[in-house]
């Protein structure tokens, strides 16, 4: 028998990857409980998230000073730091990488924020970030900027598994399905083995609908109110029709042939911002075979406490969908201003977050100086 709620969606298909990470969460064991206790298979990380871990507790200081005392430079420093992190993490996930082949046991780690519009520059770092962890099961994040687009590319084709993060809009979905399969492409022909390279394509959900409810209540028309808070899942659920379309087509079908894997459909930013919808709308409206749900820890909790699963929800709706968005269109809402508002709204949050990570570990090299 399913013995909880997230065992029931590991059931249903779907991955669950805890969106965060910490040297005291590794150290303390938390990260295996949760891999015991709450069906977690992966994490996630950005710049967000390490810049809060190193603002709490004491976990990095005897780094920090072995840093300082060597003279190592601010950039330098975060480098080293986020790594071992993502290096130890790794290697607690092993025996689920081992065990599901690959699929599961990632640990995601993300170029500088700053070179989202540096393809040249992701390129580099990306294969630095990917030689200094050095385990199979981390995963590279490239946001799907258009110039991150390129490196995407290069990336696989070097054989390295990537996590493509931001993504927004349905056709920059497609432009970075159709990124990854060149990669392969190019590993192919390199003589790379396609079954060692990942990837998953970070959709985002609920930023989608703190956005556009936003413009729902300024248009304020009664048709536009009833369209609040559903944006999000329509958008990620035709997101889900779009991987199915274009990896059952012939291009995909030759390189699945030749042992690559699919790139998985990813649902990131699924903690409810608006308190008034229930706190695991974006986990349980949106199952499906082969996806995977990166949630905060709130979100992760409140699924295994009362998250109600049934099955798949997403195949069946593709219609819905198509109408949620027609409607969203009819009222006044402009689809692709919003995703990219979101998109150019999410490289910038990240290169703030990116900031204060930096101005912390300067501090702290300073006082242990």
């Amino acid at each position: 028998m399913t013995s909880s709620p997230t065992a029931a969606l590991s059931e249903a298909g779907v991955s669950i990857w805890l969106d965060d990470l910490s040297r005291e969460r590794i150290a303390s064991g938390d990260l295996a409980r949760l891999i015991a206790e709450r069906n977690v298979v992966g994490v996630t990380t950005n710049p967000t998230i390490f810049a809060g871990a190193l603002s709490k507790g004491d976990g990095y200081a005897e780094q920090l000073h072995t840093l300082a005392a060597a003279g190592t430079d601010v950039d330098t420093a975060v480098f080293e730091i986020t790594t071992d992190d993502v290096r130890d993490a790794a290697d607690v996930f092993r025996p689920v990488y081992d065990r599901s082949n690959g699929f599961d046991g990632r640990v995601s780690i993300e170029v500088s924020p700053g070179l989202a519009r540096d393809t040249t520059g992701t390129i580099a770092e990306a294969k630095s970030l990917w030689a200094k962890v050095d385990r199979p099961n981390v995963m590279i994040k490239i946001p799907a900027t258009v110039e991150g687009l390129a490196a995407i590319t290069e990336a696989i084709g070097s054989g390295i598994s990537v996590n493509v993060t931001l993504i927004f809009s349905l056709d920059r979905y497609r432009q970075v399905i159709a990124a990854y399969l060149a990669g392969l492409e190019q590993a192919k022909a390199a003589g790379i083995d396609l079954t060692t390279i990942h990837s998953v394509a970070s959709f985002f959900v609920s930023r989608v609908d703190t956005e556009i409810d936003k413009r729902l209540v300024a248009i304020g028309s009664e048709a536009a109110l009833a369209l609040k808070s559903k944006a999000g899942v329509a958008n990620a659920r035709l997101a889900y029709e779009l991987f199915e379309q274009e990896f059952g087509g012939e291009r995909a079908a030759t390189l699945l042939a030749a042992g690559a894997n699919r790139q998985r459909p990813l649902w990131a930013s699924t903690g409810v911002k608006d308190p008034a919808l229930p706190d695991t709308l974006y986990v349980t409206e949106l199952v499906a075979q082969g996806v995977v749900n990166t949630m905060p820890e709130k979100t992760l909790e409140a699924t295994f406490d009362h998250g109600v699963v049934v099955g798949d929800t997403v195949t069946g709706a593709y219609a819905s969908a198509g109408k949620v968005l027609d409607a969203l269109a009819a009222a006044g809402v402009d689809y692709d201003d919003v995703t990219l508002l979101l998109e150019n709204e999410g490289v910038d949050k990240f290169i703030v977050s990116w900031n204060e990570l930096l101005d912390t570990v300067r501090g702290a090299l300073e006082a242990a100086r």
